[in-house]
């Protein structure tokens, strides 16, 4: 089965960084790594030139003109790019343990897509990693529970490891809490339901929107949580003016059968 990891970002290379340096010491390396950049600088652009160089697998840096907040539009024109199998789905200022990717691609199961969940790290601890370049994805579990009681991240739950079993299946239809910053689909699934809605503007729900009209197509949720845990590095709130409309366009998909995004994955073919 071939792998794609999709890691979307915009202007923090400090971030992007870290995140990548998770994915050189993956506990496999059978995958290719597109970077889906909303739009950044010339500084993003060189980082991954950089890590293309050090990488014992394929990485790709995939750009589009900065046109405001548009991560819809960035991870359909890597899902373009990519032939792969199965895709996993991230964010740049989520970096990821060691077995984060093998994790995915085991709990992988057709008919099915995956949503984990996350740490979040305090604003001072992220500010501390970031400017000392702390390897977040080797620290141990005893580290990390040091970490939570200084109230540097938010919970520990996610840090148990759970095998496969029926309990994961036990929300198929569940679609509120899924987020892409830790999601993973068939390929084939997402071209059936046109990848991800470019409507949507500004920040907010077009995860949602992606992993609704996935179930209206017959595909199920299964629970990637206390499997794939991924370290959120704190940042800003985005803005979040265009929400209400989002919400609206959300509300429209929940009352009708669509399956298809309305303006998605298929311009890029």
């Amino acid at each position: 089965m071939r792998t794609a990891v999709i890691v979307t970002t915009y202007n923090r290379s400090d971030a992007l960084r870290a995140v990548l340096e998770g994915y050189l010491v993956q506990d496999r390396q059978d995958f290719e790594l597109l970077v889906a950049d909303d739009g950044s600088t010339d500084d993003t652009r060189r980082l991954v030139a950089e890590y293309t160089r050090r990488a014992t697998f394929p990485l790709r840096h995939v750009w589009q003109e900065d046109r405001g907040f548009r991560p819809g539009a960035a991870r359909n024109r890597a899902l373009a790019a990519t032939g792969a199998d199965y895709v996993i789905f991230t964010d740049g200022d989520c970096v990821p343990p060691a077995d984060f990717v093998r994790r995915h691609v085991t709990l992988a199961e057709p008919g099915y897509f995956l949503g984990g969940n996350r740490i979040l790290l305090a604003e001072s601890f992220t500010r501390r990693a970031l400017e000392q370049q702390l390897s977040l994805h080797k620290r141990s579990n005893a580290a990390w529970v040091l970490a939570w009681l200084r109230r540097d991240i938010n919970r520990l739950l996610p840090l148990l490891r759970l095998p496969d079993g029926a309990f994961r299946r036990r929300h198929p239809a569940q679609w509120a809490g899924i987020k892409t910053c830790n999601f993973s689909a068939w390929r084939a699934d997402l071209q059936r339901v046109n990848g991800f809605d470019e409507a949507y503007s500004g920040w907010g729900l077009e995860d949602s929107d992606l992993v609704i009209r996935l179930l209206h197509a017959g595909i199920k949720h299964k629970s990637a949580r206390c499997a794939t845990p991924l370290f959120h590095l704190w940042h800003r709130e985005n803005d979040r003016s265009q929400l209400p409309e989002n919400q609206r366009r959300l509300d429209e998909l929940l009352a009708s059968p669509r399956i298809e995004a309305q303006l998605g994955l298929s311009q890029y073919a």
